[in-house]
């Protein structure tokens, strides 16, 4: 059977399998079942399949995932939330458009915290939607500033998708959580100059505010008081781009921070901190589970042949890089509007990597730029999971509203990757002091 053939076949398996409503990662342990099985004709392949699991579940490297989602559990459950919404609004003060720049920030600043774009959305979809719709802001252009202040959250370090992708590239995990830091803000300061264009072009979408200036001492100490939690991210970052410690070790200190700085200063207690450990939990175990259950996927893969003979198929093409660099990014954003993200990257990561060795892209650039496109996934129509917890936490919104609301910011990120294409450097600078 010919080498495209089974490669399709696995897909369209794979695909079928997710639209029935089976568990991404039961998907992946029937499909890597069902293909040893076809090829040894027994199910002696079974054995592969568990230890592949155990190897997989047992790497040290996985460690850092529960660590940062303990991180962002903590700083969610004890107030920190609102502490940091109110140091931003003050610093913000009275402009125009001072509410898009509040979401911006504020849903920049949460998605780093917490690492999940769809908490954030659901988050500030239920507390800061309400007051822009009631100031008269306009109603897509505010659901467009929280999505794609949310969307940064796989991007803006500590992320867990960046751990995901770290160790399924076999990239440095610290390189890549470092070499997100610049396009996130470049990303940010994009969606806040568009937001502030359309209010200078139509102010009817971005009214003047009427709140009374507060002085200065109140914003100090505003800002001041929110210091200590920004201080946590700060020192994971320099633990890690200092070279003083791992992305685990630092996210393990990040939390120990955490647990002392919210207890002073937020609402930390122990009942909240069993909660969001009970949270970590669940979460991990359903992140763990789908890679242990995939991982053998790159071996049912290259066992078969596959993953070489697209190799040789790739590089045989002799096509520009430019337009094989499209080719590549183009099939997640694709593939991203009905694919799970992580499922995604377990798909593609394995036949991606020896692809790019091949054709000479330097690893790092091409895979924080592969990250910034699954950013997207969430909140490209028709399936974006982001696009759906804010839309079920607005009362009156229909989907297609939340579908056109976010349309421009998905053209910003597509012109923020091109210039990250071009100009590898912004991707590149932070990592080279690693």
């Amino acid at each position: 059977m010919d080498w495209y053939v089974i490669l399709i076949g696995v897909f369209f398996l794979l695909l079928a399998l997710f639209a029935v409503g089976l568990p991404i990662f039961l998907s992946f342990l029937v499909l890597n079942l069902l293909g040893l099985f076809l090829l040894t004709g027994n199910l002696g392949g079974v054995l592969l399949v568990v230890n592949s699991m155990f190897s997989t579940g047992t790497s040290i490297s996985l460690a850092a995932i529960p660590l940062f989602v303990l991180l962002g559990e903590i700083l969610f459950r004890s107030g920190s939330v609102k502490i940091l919404f109110n140091a931003v609004d003050a610093l913000v003060g009275n402009i125009r458009a001072r509410l898009y720049a509040v979401s911006i920030t504020l849903s920049t600043v949460f998605g780093a915290l917490s690492g999940s774009a769809m908490a954030v959305a659901a988050m500030m979809g239920s507390s800061l939607l309400p007051e822009m719709q009631e100031r008269k802001y306009d109603r897509n252009l505010s659901m467009g500033t929280i999505l794609a202040g949310a969307s940064l959250a796989p991007i803006i370090p500590p992320s867990v998708m960046a751990v995901v992708l770290g160790i399924l590239s076999k990239v440095s995990i610290s390189a890549l959580l470092i070499a997100g830091i610049l396009p996130g803000i470049l990303l940010a300061g994009a969606f806040f100059l568009y937001a502030v264009v359309r209010g200078w072009l139509n102010p009817a979408v971005a009214p003047l505010s009427d709140r009374a200036a507060l002085p200065w001492r109140t914003r100090a100490n505003t800002v001041v008081r929110a210091a200590p939690f920004l201080l946590i991210i700060v020192t994971i970052l320099g633990l890690i781009l200092g070279g003083v410690a791992t992305p685990t070790e630092a996210a393990a200190a990040g939390c120990v921070a955490a647990v002392v700085i919210c207890s002073i200063f937020g609402e930390l207690r122990l009942p909240t901190l069993v909660e969001a450990l009970r949270s970590t939990a669940w979460i991990t175990a359903m992140i763990m589970i789908i890679m242990v259950s995939s991982v053998s996927f790159s071996q049912l893969l290259n066992m078969t042949g596959v993953t070489f003979k697209l190799v040789g198929f790739v590089t045989e093409l002799a096509l520009p890089l430019v337009l094989m660099f499209i080719m590549l990014q183009a099939l997640p954003f694709i593939l991203c509007m009905f694919i799970d993200q992580i499922a995604l990257m377990i798909m593609l990561v394995p036949l991606y990597q020896p692809i790019i060795t091949a054709l000479g892209f330097d690893p790092l650039w091409f895979w924080t730029i592969f990250l910034v496109n699954m950013s997207i996934g969430g909140i490209t129509p028709p399936f974006g999971y982001t696009l759906f917890a804010l839309q079920g936490v607005t009362k009156g919104v229909p989907i297609q509203a939340v579908y056109r609301a976010v349309l421009p910011f998905i053209a910003i990120f597509l012109a923020v990757i091109a210039l990250l294409a071009l100009v590898p450097d912004i991707i590149l600078f932070l990592p080279s002091f690693l």
